[in-house]
């Protein structure tokens, strides 16, 4: 197979690529020495289970522990409690696992080892509300968040301070403990304190900056959020707790740029060259899919900044703002972004369009709440759509990428991948 001979099969193998050199078994690398007295693992995200696996057959003296992980992503374990909740909306049984993890803490000594084991997601199934919250109000909060644009920093940083967990508290809880954070990164910049909310590493954020981004982003949340958020009490874990007196030790055995650089060898092997625009780009779907559109013109129309055949790379993690006043279809930001590349490129000249292919997909294999990873750019799509009607701009409008896309053959379904290092873009100009 050449990119050129099948251009979707060769994208569908970068994304195959991106997501393998994601998946946690390089953490023999990173283990922690064996303590004196007990190992416990406690873990949340997408990959919190596989992440359990690798660890228990690398570990060599007794352990024991438990996880949370989505639905449907859980992977068999034998010293190890995998439990599953729901993602993206906090439910009762991401409470009950929440809690589960909270108790494996309980009467730990400074002899004794905990391993954190952290990746995306955790921020919903770590769902334990802040002091008088209800997991109602969690939920209330986590739609708002969902809907409003904000990127993945400010999220979390108003999660960290609705949380009993998130912001250094599960830290906190470990004490005296030595604690070790084993961690797949997912958010731009790689920053401990924003993977899943930073449950085992200081929040350098505060009350007051939630408050602003609460007000900045107009979100409606209900008065005891509010309440919450404006009482000196739901402040997180600062640098000076006693949990991180001998520092923090947080191993990161994948990262979204490792993704892109295994996308880029492939290429490299079959003499494409290619462009990575970088890890760290955040965002509304719909413009950042512009800006990767006019990239594309410009390299078939000016040679710039390289000439064609020429593959452009790129990761981050985008959103999707949501309008409260009107209907809207399915999918998450991978298959709204793959919607609009599509609708930017349509009313190029056929010459121009055949030539650029693409694909978008969320590297733990569920886009949204959707069953696809993201979504396939190609010829064949915007012509079958062309042929039936269907504008690709009319779909944007009501953030209906899993409908357009489904009724042309366009889907990328993985299934859980058992990892996650967010979004992964590939276009191939020809």
């Amino acid at each position: 197979m050449t990119y050129a001979a099948d251009p979707r099969a060769f994208l569908l193998s970068l994304g195959r690529a991106a997501i393998a050199a994601a998946l946690p078994d390089r953490m023999a690398d990173h283990l922690p020495d064996v303590p004196a007295g007990r190992t416990v693992v406690v873990g949340a995200g997408k990959a919190a289970a596989s992440m359990a696996q690798a660890f228990e057959k690398l570990w060599p003296a007794p352990l024991e522990g438990t996880v949370v992980t989505r639905y449907g992503h859980a992977v068999p374990c034998k010293r190890i409690a995998v439990l599953e909740a729901s993602h993206p909306v906090p439910d009762a049984a991401g409470l009950n696992a929440t809690r589960a993890i909270l108790a494996r803490l309980e009467g730990l000594t400074a002899d004794d080892l905990v391993v954190a084991l952290i990746s995306g997601g955790g921020s919903a199934l770590l769902a334990l509300p802040g002091g008088d919250l209800t997991l109602e109000d969690l939920k209330a909060v986590n739609a708002a968040l969902l809907a409003s644009g904000a990127d993945i920093t400010a999220m979390n940083c108003v999660r960290k301070h609705v949380s009993a967990i998130a912001g250094g508290r599960l830290a906190a809880a470990a004490h005296p403990a030595r604690l070790v954070t084993i961690a797949i990164s997912d958010v731009p910049g790689d920053d401990p304190a924003v993977i899943a909310s930073g449950p085992t590493v200081p929040d350098p954020t505060t009350r007051e900056e939630a408050l602003a981004i609460v007000a900045r982003y107009r979100m409606d949340l209900p008065a005891a959020v509010m309440a919450h958020l404006q009482s000196p009490a739901c402040e997180s874990v600062k640098p000076d707790h006693p949990a991180f007196t001998a520092g923090v030790d947080v191993r990161l055995i994948a990262r979204p740029v490792e993704s892109l650089r295994a996308a880029a060898r492939i290429a490299e092997a079959a003499g494409l060259p290619t462009l990575i625009l970088g890890d760290t780009i955040e965002g509304e779907a719909r413009d950042v899919a512009q800006v990767h559109a006019a990239l594309a013109r410009s390299v078939l129309e000016h040679g710039l900044p390289a000439a064609p055949p020429l593959l452009i790379l790129s990761g981050g993690e985008t959103t999707v703002t949501l309008p409260k006043d009107r209907a809207i279809g399915r999918g998450g930001r991978n298959s709204e972004f793959a919607l609009a590349f599509a609708a930017a490129i349509q009313p190029l000249s056929p010459t121009l369009r055949n030539r650029i292919h693409a694909i978008a997909l969320d590297t733990d294999g569920i886009d949204g709440i959707e069953a696809n990873a993201g979504a396939l750019v190609t010829p064949e799509i915007l012509a079958a759509a062309e042929a039936r009607g269907l504008s690709p701009r009319a779909f944007l409008d009501h953030h209906d990428g899993f409908g357009f896309f489904a009724a042309l053959d366009g889907l990328v379904v993985t299934g859980p991948s058992h990892t996650n290092v967010n979004d992964f873009r590939a276009i191939l100009v020809q």
